[in-house]
């Protein structure tokens, strides 16, 4: 069985939501606390095509971050990673990530499309 990665928010009740839900399964995941270790612009390039969306929808809009440098602005998906990697407070969560597959915990029953 492939190794299961999240990127996760210990302070994000989805976050832990779906680490629980992971966890009720059988699967201890390899947790990564991407705001101590953000990834790389090459792992968050490859989440983001795992995940079949453009860099500016894995963005969490609603932060402060966001409202006061990015509002507005149009930017290409290599700056988008790049804020990103920047300002990891920017990236959704979780981010569950098998093998070649990835989704987005929100809600935190989606991580269960990995698991069949």
């Amino acid at each position: 069985m492939s190794t299961v990665t999240i990127y996760h928010n210990p302070r994000c009740s989805k976050s832990r939501a779906a680490l629980t839900l992971l966890k009720e399964r059988g699967i201890e995941p390899r947790v990564v606390e991407y705001l101590k270790n953000p990834p790389s612009e090459s792992e968050l390039r490859r989440i983001v095509a795992l995940l079949g969306i453009k860099p500016q929808e894995l963005v969490r809009k609603g932060e402060d971050t966001y409202k006061t440098k990015y509002a507005g602005k149009e930017l290409s998906n290599a700056e988008w990673i790049k804020a990103m990697v920047e300002h990891p407070i920017l990236i959704e969560r979780p981010i569950v990530v098998k093998g070649d597959r990835a989704v987005l915990g929100r809600p935190p029953e989606n991580v269960l499309e990995l698991l069949d």
